[in-house]
């Protein structure tokens, strides 16, 4: 296969993917929904956020050789805090940023672009073998696991963030590293599973969807929540 066909399959392979997951995710703020230009430069840093993972995850696994339980908690813990990162210097800190379910989505937008590009990176190399049997199988287990994996982890952190809008700066967080604590644990739990249990993929994979469907109900209680705090 051509280099630039291959390269055009992945990106389509990586960022299709990924769009659907946001759309979806984006339908459970349609009442009040965020600015369309903040959505896509929270994507496009979630995207970008990739780049400097690569070199630490890389220099990681330089200096602490295998897959060992060690290696993938520094491995999660790099791609959250790049998550969060990228969600909180384009979009957290603004006034646009005022309702509860704000802070899941645009942590949960951040983490979809992250993994639109990992996706991408993923398909490269059976796409540029000609593999297309292997490209579709990866292609499918991300879109059905690994890209919820980010958006729940990621998710986590909002929902933390989300119980705490009303509450003093220390309380917000103090919520924000308990979030970031539950998302690195979901991550590594999900990293171990599938490098170690690699004839389990249904209960894996179950374990992420029943995460999705979680958040999906934590997203209708936080709905609920005041945003001027009046309960």
């Amino acid at each position: 296969m051509l280099p630039s066909t291959s390269l055009f399959l992945s990106f389509l392979g990586g960022i299709l993917p990924a769009i659907i997951w946001l759309l979806f995710w984006l339908r459970e703020d349609r009442r009040e929904p965020e600015p369309r230009h903040l959505i896509v430069a929270t994507f496009l840093a979630g995207v970008a956020a990739t780049i400097p993972v690569i070199f630490i995850e890389t220099a990681i696994g330089s200096f602490i050789p295998g897959k060992g339980l060690g290696v993938l908690v520094l491995w999660a813990t790099v791609e959250e805090i790049a998550k969060f990162s990228a969600a909180f210097l384009v979009a957290l800190r603004r006034r646009e940023n005022d309702q509860p379910i704000d802070n899941m989505i645009y942590l949960m937008t951040a983490a979809i672009g992250f993994a639109a590009f990992e996706n991408f990176f993923y398909l490269v190399d059976p796409l540029q073998q000609a593999d297309l049997a292997r490209g579709a199988v990866m292609g499918s287990l991300r879109f059905l696991g690994s890209t919820i994996l980010h958006t729940v982890a990621s998710g986590a952190i909002g929902i933390a963030l989300a119980y705490a809008f009303c509450a003093p700066k220390w309380k917000k967080i103090f919520a924000g590293l308990f979030g970031l604590v539950i998302a690195i644990a979901l991550h590594t739990a999900f990293n171990f599973s599938i490098l170690h249990a690699t004839n389990a993929l249904l209960p894996i994979f179950s374990f992420v969807w029943i995460g999705a469907v979680a958040t999906i109900l934590f997203f209708e209680y936080v709905k609920r929540i005041n945003r001027s705090c009046i309960y």
